[in-house]
């Protein structure tokens, strides 16, 4: 199919992100994923350097094109890289705020967006959003198994010295340790 780029802070990367690239690239049958370290989110604040957390998430995506998007919006990010028929991956809950994005039918030209969902998610939500899209058939949904993970409660076990069993890769973990990232 071509190329699925799946972008987000990975402030750490989880077990979660993993279970997302893994659905996607067997859902959209890529030939290639691109994981995009955001550099600058928008509208979020960041817990490591944007280089730690690249390193993090080459360890969690070895056998991916992993890359820090220097870009604080993705609708620049996919004007300025010229991709070749992307799949853009974001999860339901990103993409119920999609509307609030900066130019999100622009988005929608440039790359189809694929939505991973979970069991039991209010698809009524997700459906509000593409009754407002000037191109819905471009959104792509696939289901993913339901993961506890959570960047901000593995944040959470590592100031408080707990396990990070289950929550993130084992190398992830390692050079969490090593690098003596997010501890108070």
């Amino acid at each position: 199919m071509g190329v699925v780029l799946y972008g987000g802070a990975f402030d750490p990367p989880h077990l979660g992100h993993v279970a997302v690239a893994d659905a996607a690239r067997k859902r959209f049958g890529a030939d290639r994923l691109v994981v995009l370290v955001s550099e600058r989110p928008a509208h979020r604040s960041l817990h490591a350097s944007a280089e730690d957390r690249l390193a993090l998430a080459r360890a969690a995506f070895p056998r991916d094109d992993v890359r820090l998007d220097p870009y604080p919006r993705t609708v620049a990010l996919l004007r300025a890289e010229g991709f070749d028929g992307p799949v853009f991956v974001v999860g339901a809950d990103q993409f119920r705020n999609f509307l609030d994005w900066s130019e999100p039918n622009d988005v929608l030209k440039l790359a189809r967006i694929g939505v991973a969902t979970r069991l039991g998610y209010p698809r009524e939500e997700l459906d509000g959003v593409l009754t407002q899209l000037d191109e819905p058939e471009r959104v792509l949904f696939f289901e993913i198994e339901p993961n506890p993970a959570a960047s901000r409660d593995v944040r959470a076990r590592i100031a408080a010295g707990e396990p990070l069993d289950g929550l993130v890769p084992p190398a992830v973990a390692q050079l969490i340790a090593d690098r003596g990232l997010y501890r108070p």
